[in-house]
Formats: C-alpha cells, structure tokens, sequence
C-alpha cells in the first residue's frame, strides 16, 4: 500500500469523507461499491488486477476502508477485521511467542482480559498489570521477556486516563511496544500514533460504525515493516472484515466528528448531572475537573467523549435496579451508537474479570450517552435513579 499522506487534506472531517474514497472509475459513483465477491478473474496466471485475487486477501471495499483508517489516525497501514477482538488475536500474535510476557492495564475490556488470560496464556504468554496510569507502575511491571504494553484510555468501564507520552517514552527506553486501545476516544478525540505509540487498536462497533448495525475492528501503525507483518497474520488467520461490514464501517466513519460533538456534550451534562446526585457515590468522567486523569485527558484528547459509569448508593441490587428502570437508556452491552445504552458491567460486559486483579465494584452502572435530546435523557436518568 503506497504513502499517500504526502497529498492528503490534513483536516479531520474531510479525510474521513474522502481519504480511500475515490469515486468509482467505472460509474463515478460517489461512495464505493460494496464488492461482494470471493475471487477475481486473473489475466494470465499471476496476472493480477489491482492485486486482487480472492477476498480473504484483499478486497477492494476493505481496501477502501483500510486507507481510511490510516488516514485519520495519522498512520501508514490500517487493517479491518471481523471484530475488535480479532484484530486484537492478530496483534497479539504477532508481537508475542511462547515465553513472551506483556503489561496489560489494571482496568480494561472483559474481552481483551478474557483473551489474554484464558486463551493467550495457554500459548506460554506471561501477563501481569499495572495501574497504567503511573508510569513508574508500568515500568516496576517490566521484565526481560516483556515485549509489549497494553493500555486502554479512556479504560472500559471505569474511564481511567493513562498519559500515552509517558508511557511510550517508557516503552521506547525497554525497546518493547505500545499498543493502545483507542474506542472509547475514537481517532476524533485522541491520536495515539502521534503521541508515540506503536500500535492502535479499534473495535469499529463502537463509535466508528456508530450505528449499532456492524460488528468490526481494526489495527493502526506507521511502521511499515510492522504494518506487513500484521497483514501477513491477517491474511494467515482469516478473521477480516467482510465488504459490507466495510462499507458500514465507511459509512459511520464519515459522520464520526459530528457526532462525538454530541456524544461528548451529552456526556458532559449526564456527569454533572450525577455528580450531583445523592443516589450516586461516585462519577467516572474524565470531562470533570474531580477526576484524576482530567488534565491528561485534557492535553491529549480533543474532548472527553460519550461514556458515563458511576456508582450507586445501596450496592449491587440498586445498581442493577437503576439499569431495569431505565426506559431512554436502553439496556445492552456495546456502546458508541446514536442510541443511549445502560449496563451493570460487574454481570455483564465485565463478567469475565469476577475474582481477577481486573474485577470491577458490583455497584457500577455504565452509561452510553447517545445522540438524543439532552433533556431526554436527563429526565429518563432521573427517574430511573428513582426521582
């Protein structure tokens, strides 16, 4: 894949309209077709068109897709996959063999925890965490066998900030990667590349389909060589993103900065909502001045985005009360659709991490603020907080 960067628009909102999104030279169709195709006809053995000869390698609506994904996280090489957590197992099997040994952050996804501790140790991967938001944490973590650091910021579901700066200087002085799990921000509000690290990883579900209606991830990095060593596990595994799951992608990615405008003021309103509640104990927001990681998120994040979790007086049952209440708020696992989700992690998203360094409090409710009425939602809130 060649280095267009030199010529793309540098701004945010038109290179997700337009960055691998020639109109079609055949028709001049303004948005690209969805190729549902497996194979290609070749022009003599080897004679490839475009280099497309069957679709688990290549595609051209996941070519499309791939280019756009580089362009607005600032990279060389971007990869769609079936889902977040397969551009996750690609990743990690790339970076890692058997006796390998990587830092994973002391809050993050149930899924990623759940691969890595369930499936990836049996391959002979060592992991051990640490609070990433201290760095010295993370460097204290650190053994020779290290090869890589995994952070999630904002972190699912308790919203903690790591600084990315720091923790890729830690990473470049032991010689190992960084990786960052970028969906709660989205490339829109945080560009991790441009913060040093190696590698960033998407679920495009999330925020970048933006629709609730598509199941995909991604990979990003600006290493070349690591690029082709990714897309040859890519190509190797088999799990990619299929044309159409691309095309929705595409389609949710060009409306993206306009609705995490939204996603973040709604969110905004929703935090100091319940930071003044008496039925709440604690917010997770990094948008307010209370929390720990604000001023990093302030200098590395272009707002603070649409995810909310907070802690309910009266534990676990009033937490879980509050979710069944709820009518706006739709209770559901994901997040980053235009419609408003509520979710108990602790039996849901999170189940996985019961008993472990990474079991979340029973008492937690997660917020994914949608795209409605902000009135809306408050009223709907309220009420189902029992006022």
């Amino acid at each position: 894949m060649s280095d267009q960067r030199e010529q793309r628009p540098q701004n945010f909102e038109t290179l997700a309209i337009h960055a691998g999104q020639e109109p079609d030279e055949a028709t001049g169709a303004v948005v690209p077709p969805i190729y549902q195709v497996s194979t290609y006809k070749q022009d003599g053995v080897g004679g490839l068109r475009g280099g497309y000869e069957y679709s688990r390698s290549a595609n051209p609506t996941r070519t499309a897709l791939e280019e756009n994904l580089a362009a607005l996280d600032g990279g060389r090489r971007g990869l769609a996959f079936a889902s977040g957590l397969a551009a996750e197992d690609c990743l990690l099997r790339t970076l890692l063999v058997p006796g390998d040994h990587v830092v994973i952050p002391n809050d993050a996804y149930g899924g990623t925890f759940r691969l890595i501790s369930k499936v990836v140790e049996r391959w002979g991967v060592e992991w051990s965490v640490a609070d990433t938001s201290d760095p010295q944490a993370v460097r204290d973590a650190l053994c020779p066998r290290t090869k890589a650091i995994w952070v999630e910021t904002p972190s699912n579901p308790l919203l903690g900030i790591t600084d990315i700066a720091a923790l890729a200087a830690v990473a470049r002085d032991a010689g190992i990667r960084l990786v960052v799990d970028n969906t709660f921000a989205s490339p829109y509000l945080q560009q991790p590349l441009a913060l040093g690290a190696d590698v960033v990883v998407y679920s495009t579900t999330k925020y970048m389909g933006g629709h609730s209606d598509v199941v995909g991830g991604a990979l990003v990095v600006d290493d070349a060589d690591l690029g082709d060593e990714l897309a040859y596990h890519q190509n190797a595994m088999g799990a990619v993103a299929g044309p159409f799951d691309s095309w929705l992608v595409m389609r949710g990615l060009k409306t993206l900065a306009v609705r995490m405008d939204r996603h973040s003021a709604n969110a905004g309103r929703i935090a100091e909502l319940l930071a003044s509640h008496d039925k709440v104990t604690q917010v997770y927001y990094p948008g307010l001045a209370s929390h720990p990681g604000h001023e990093v998120a302030a200098k590395q994040m272009r707002s603070f985005g649409g995810m909310v979790s907070f802690r309910v007086a009266g534990g676990e049952e009033a937490a879980v009360e509050v979710c069944n209440r709820a009518k706006l708020f739709t209770l559901g696992e994901s997040l980053g659709g235009v419609e408003s989700l509520i979710e108990h992690p602790g039996r849901m998203t999170h189940a996985s991490t019961a008993g472990s360094l990474l079991e979340v409090p029973n008492d937690l409710v997660r917020l994914s603020v949608g795209i409605e009425s902000i009135d809306d939602l408050v009223a709907d809130l309220t009420q189902a907080l029992g006022q």
